[in-house]
């Protein structure tokens, strides 16, 4: 937590690690844990986890460590997966048919309600059991069906203007797979602008130097 009484990013982006974390011990029947036993599991440190907690409060008891299963309970209400945000998603091509496929939606707080895509031959067609809507249509659903989030995985080139015009009827967060970094000049907007380049890139980096590495020892 900040100076000003604000959550960190590093600690929201920790927050999802956890939650996955006890729900695979929740799976193995595992009823508590200390902060040392999970930080020896996550590889971090058990300061650490008691710091991020403590910016909720803290979940702990002295001596006893932490509920399992009432830890992910909370964790996962502070994330928000009791919700059922109404989502949409933009560009049924082939990233956003397997997103739409394969991420399961409901356990993360969000509900997909609707598939579009700018292409005719691609509506009408069904994704994840949803039947794929042309993008004429996405004005006139959203006035109607009121989605608060939407999933972009469109071209670069189209991002902003659809981004706007969502905005306009409503949306309020965006999980962005375009190459566009999105930057929206609305209060209140929520932007994940994921670029799944830069992560296979951030691996090349560590294989690259971890190979160098290797090879300098073996030079010497």
């Amino acid at each position: 937590m900040n100076k000003n009484g604000e959550v960190s990013a590093s600690v929201i982006k920790r927050l999802p690690r956890y939650y996955r974390f006890l729900g695979e011990l929740m799976k193995q029947k595992v009823e508590r844990i200390s902060s040392r036993e999970l930080a020896s599991l996550m590889k971090l440190t058990a300061s650490q986890i008691r710091q991020d907690l403590n910016c909720f409060g803290g979940f702990g008891q002295q001596g006893y460590g932490y509920n399992v299963s009432d830890l992910h309970e909370q964790i996962g209400k502070i994330l928000g997966v009791d919700k059922k945000y109404n989502t949409i998603l933009i560009g049924a091509g082939n990233l956003g048919r397997a997103i739409a496929s394969h991420i399961n939606f409901e356990t993360r707080g969000c509900q997909l309600i609707g598939i579009f895509d700018a292409n005719k031959n691609v509506a009408g067609k069904v994704v994840a059991q949803t039947t794929v809507r042309h993008i004429d249509e996405l004005e006139f659903f959203c006035r109607t069906y009121k989605p608060e989030v939407a999933v972009l995985c469109i071209p670069k080139a189209s991002t902003q203007a659809v981004a706007e015009l969502l905005v306009s009827l409503g949306v309020k967060a965006f999980w962005n797979f375009s190459h566009y970094d999105l930057s929206i000049d609305y209060e209140g907007i929520v932007v994940e602008n994921v670029h799944l380049g830069d992560s296979l890139l951030t691996l090349t980096y560590g294989v690259t130097h971890t190979l160098g590495n290797d090879d300098g020892a073996n030079n010497k």
